[in-house]
């Protein structure tokens, strides 16, 4: 039940961010709805979603686990060192700097560094079609970005290394208190140990 209600959340967060990608039937929904309503409908329908995949990733966690394959050990270590770099990514994408510049579109390099660190630590069915969406959908909408005329979000100013230097020290801490507090009070995994 609980992979079902994930792969149902999947669906829903996803068509929600795919459909912003079609730039003309965006644009025409905006045009029909408004702005306003439209943002609150994508903001609804991505939320429910995300809420029915931690609701169904977690119901499956706990009671109905399907092993695929068992990764060795090693790749935790990878993953967790992996990490640290995907969430420098996620907050150099708001800290605009060098990193930015280089990259272009670090929110997305950082989520598919995510989702790939943890396709290779995790080897059961419901984390393997959770992480892989997350890393199909990065490649998916990476791809897209080059086929559209616009860069897909508001214009932010650029700065330079300070940017990068805070972006570097935010994502460290944001790093500790995923792997210290987050995960292992709301995931329920001990990311150091076990």
């Amino acid at each position: 039940m609980g992979l079902l209600v994930m792969i149902l959340g999947l669906v829903l967060f996803f068509a929600a961010h795919v459909f912003t990608t079609k730039r003309d039937a965006r644009a025409q929904a905006i045009a029909r709805l408004g702005e306003g309503t439209y943002k609150i409908l994508y903001s609804v329908v991505s939320l429910a979603g995300l809420a029915l995949i931690v609701w169904g990733f977690g119901h499956y966690r706990a009671t109905g686990w399907i092993d695929v394959w068992h990764p060795p050990k090693a790749m935790k270590h990878i993953t967790i060192a992996l990490m640290l770099p995907a969430v420098i990514l996620v907050v150099a994408s708001y800290l605009r700097g060098r990193i930015y510049a280089t990259l272009k579109h670090p929110m997305l390099a950082g989520v598919k560094l995510w989702a790939f660190a943890h396709l290779l630590a995790n080897g059961d069915l419901g984390s393997i079609i959770l992480f892989g969406s997350f890393l199909g959908w990065g490649v998916y909408d990476r791809i897209s970005l080059k086929h559209r005329a616009d860069s897909g979000g508001p214009p932010i100013p650029v700065g330079g290394v300070t940017n990068d230097l805070i972006a570097i020290a935010v994502g460290i801490v944001v790093y500790l208190a995923l792997a210290f507090a987050f995960h292992p009070v709301v995931i329920g995994v001990p990311v150091m140990g076990g």
